[in-house]
């Protein structure tokens, strides 16, 4: 039984020029890895669409009563069930969202902070856990298995460069 409820519903949301402000992240891991030059491969978490297939990373509506990074840990912790260091944030990422249209964004736009965060636990038991299966993956397995183009743009050009510059460890292959 889990004990945190995920937030439902339109009411607190965040708007700015027509898009919905979005928060979310790219959870990652270090594992022990024999072949790589470190002896350790960086891994990224990401869970199943709860309306679709493909993979996706944490990421919600930012709310009224909480800050861009703040919103942005809650939705590791609803969707993904996992809590770690939130690290530096890795861009602003615009799309179209054909499910969430309303009277504040009518053609759908969103517009999404993403942040690196560097998983310290999973937990056993999390909100949307009937609904979301979370899998770890290399970089490139990620790449391949991103449902929106959006978010291969946050691994690749956001996440994967500030790794390097700011981490310099691990293989990310």
């Amino acid at each position: 039984m889990c004990d945190l409820v995920a937030r439902t519903g339109r009411l607190q949301q965040r708007y700015k020029d027509g898009s919905r402000l979005i928060a979310g992240c790219i959870p990652f891991r270090y594992v022990k890895d024999g072949n790589s030059e470190s002896g350790e491969v960086v891994q990224v978490l990401m869970i199943s669409s709860s309306s679709g297939p493909g993979l996706l990373f944490p990421k919600g509506g930012w709310e009224n009563d909480e800050t861009v990074k703040e919103a942005a840990v809650r939705e590791a912790v609803e969707e993904a069930g996992v809590r770690g260091i939130l690290m530096d944030f890795l861009g602003d990422y615009e799309f179209k969202s054909k499910t969430h249209q309303d009277e504040f964004s009518p053609e759908g736009l969103c517009k999404a902070a993403m942040y690196a965060l560097y998983v310290k636990e999973e937990l056993e038991a999390w909100p949307e856990q009937k609904t979301r299966t979370r899998t770890w993956m290399t970089i490139g397995e990620a790449v391949e298995s991103c449902r929106h183009a959006w978010m291969k743009d946050a691994l690749v050009e956001g996440f994967c460069k500030w790794h390097k510059e700011k981490m310099g460890k691990g293989d990310e292959d």
